[in-house]
């Protein structure tokens, strides 16, 4: 299975799995992002200790489809004993996270290079 790089994709540094979401996850309807799901989950299951970043630089804004996405692969990084961070956030999406509450489950990083250094990556 390979996924669309206009919408997300996946590179690895070392152990980390990083996971490069395009301006396009902002319209994501609950079809594709099953599909997507399927394509982060899959190597996240491969893992002992999955160490994940997801780079969101390129995205200004997205919606519950997506934060559904994130809190799944969150749920699965920690029950497998790995780490998740965000980097790359612009204000909306910031904000987004704050008044949900959800900027406190995971490390919130400005650079791909900064949240990779903090996992150890």
């Amino acid at each position: 299975m390979t996924t669309d790089p206009s919408v997300i994709s996946l590179e690895w540094h070392g152990d980390a799995l990083v996971v490069i979401s395009t301006g396009a996850v902002e319209s994501l309807n609950w079809d594709i992002v099953e599909h997507a799901a399927e394509i982060v989950l899959d190597p996240i299951r491969q893992q002992k200790a999955p160490m994940v970043v997801f780079d969101m630089s390129q995205v200004k804004y997205f919606g519950s489809v997506f934060l559904a996405l994130l809190i799944r692969c969150h749920k699965l990084v920690k029950t497998s004993g790995g780490v998740m961070v965000i980097c790359g956030l612009h204000d909306l999406t910031k904000d987004l996270l704050h008044i949900t509450a959800l900027d406190t489950l995971w490390a919130i990083y400005d650079t791909r290079e900064e949240a990779l250094e903090s996992i150890g990556a």
